[in-house]
């Protein structure tokens, strides 16, 4: 019996053929897995940069509310002295 093999790679792929009397050819191929692995790495990046930038949108939407409450409050408080000074000036006269 006369087998002949021939192996190739290119690094990522491995292919073996191996031709065997009476014209049988056997092909075996390997590998191929690196792309996968570098389309999961994309892929948790770019989950991780989506919530990093929705908990940035949620940290600014707080600090705005917290100024438009103190805001609100400060506003308050100044009728509250301006209303006091127009009390005094009315017991003045």
């Amino acid at each position: 019996m006369v087998e002949r093999v021939t192996e190739r790679s290119d690094g990522v792929t491995a292919e073996r053929v191996t031709e065997t009397e009476g014209s049988t050819v056997v092909i075996e191929r390997r590998g191929g897995g690196g792309s996968l692995l570098i389309g999961l790495a994309l892929l948790i990046a770019v989950v991780i940069g989506a919530i990093y930038l929705f908990n940035q949108n949620s940290r600014e939407n707080a600090k705005t509310d917290a100024v438009s409450t103190a805001a609100d409050k400060v506003g308050d408080a100044a009728k509250d002295v301006g209303d006091a000074a127009k009390s005094a000036a009315n017991k003045i006269q």
